[in-house]
């Protein structure tokens, strides 16, 4: 649908009695199952839950005035629940990258006894002479 379209639908729509605005809901939902060559996409589940609410109230013969309040709280809620929910998503990213660079290998210095020390000794070798058995002694 192009934008002047769904400018000028919004606009008509919002000219008329929540009523009227339910009853175009359920026309629109007809001509979708009748005419609609692949269903419409599926809202997030915190969507579907207030959809299905809605629903629910139309169902009871609520005043259209009645789920026009219910679903402005409802609204409410879903966009603080999705902010939490991003928010959650935000965390926990920067929790893996901060987790990922802990764990990832780093260069250690060689331990005693693993490698060959590269260079002069530390100290000089002390070199003792040899002993001489005790029988075999020279002047």
């Amino acid at each position: 649908m192009n934008d002047i379209l769904r400018e000028r639908l919004i606009r008509k729509l919002d000219t008329l009695p929540e009523e009227k605005i339910y009853q175009i809901l359920d026309y629109i939902d007809f001509l979708e199952s009748k005419y609609a060559p692949k269903p419409s996409t599926a809202p997030n589940p915190l969507k579907r839950f207030a959809e299905g609410v809605e629903d629910t109230l139309r169902a009871g013969k609520m005043s259209a005035n009645m789920i026009g309040g219910t679903m402005n709280v409802m609204n409410r809620a879903v966009g603080v629940l999705t902010d939490v929910a991003n928010a959650g998503k935000s965390v926990a990213t920067e929790i893996a990258g901060v987790a990922s660079s802990v764990t990832s290998p780093k260069p250690q210095p060689p331990q005693a006894g693993t490698a060959a020390p590269v260079g002069p000794p530390a100290s000089p070798a002390i070199q003792t002479p040899p002993t001489q058995p005790p029988g075999d002694q020279r002047k």
